[in-house]
């Protein structure tokens, strides 16, 4: 496989693996979320705080969640087995119609062949 097609075969696996963690049914499922989460994950949330592994692991089980509209996805492979991920979701406020967009990164790393999460940031877009 050409280098070319191997970066575009990891990028989609890995927008796969973002939109997974956008899906309800996923976020609520805690073997499923940790799977994905590296053991150091970090995250620098929207709100300003700033969230590990356990505290994302118990949020995300109770959560009241309508899942975001994702655009923008990019890829792009920092070394043989690092990638960073950026995108933008928007959500709809049912209340006021307004767009709330968040612009978002994610670092990925492969260990033995599986691809984690290690840090994640969103930031509230004007």
């Amino acid at each position: 496989m050409s280098d070319q097609a191997n970066t575009s075969s990891i990028c989609a696996q890995l927008q796969l693996l973002e939109s997974a963690l956008l899906l309800p049914e996923i976020r609520r499922d805690r073997a499923q979320v940790a799977a994905l989460l590296a053991e150091d994950f970090l995250e620098f949330g929207s709100s300003g705080r700033v969230w590990k592994r356990e505290q994302i692991l118990d949020l995300l089980e109770t959560e009241d969640y309508r899942p975001p509209a994702m655009e923008d996805f990019q890829c792009h492979l920092l070394a043989e087995d690092v990638a960073l991920v950026t995108y933008r979701t928007v959500r709809i406020d049912a209340q006021s119609g307004n767009s709330l967009d968040v612009l978002r990164s994610s670092v990925w790393t492969r260990v033995t062949g599986e691809w984690r999460v290690r840090f994640h940031q969103g930031t509230r877009a004007l």
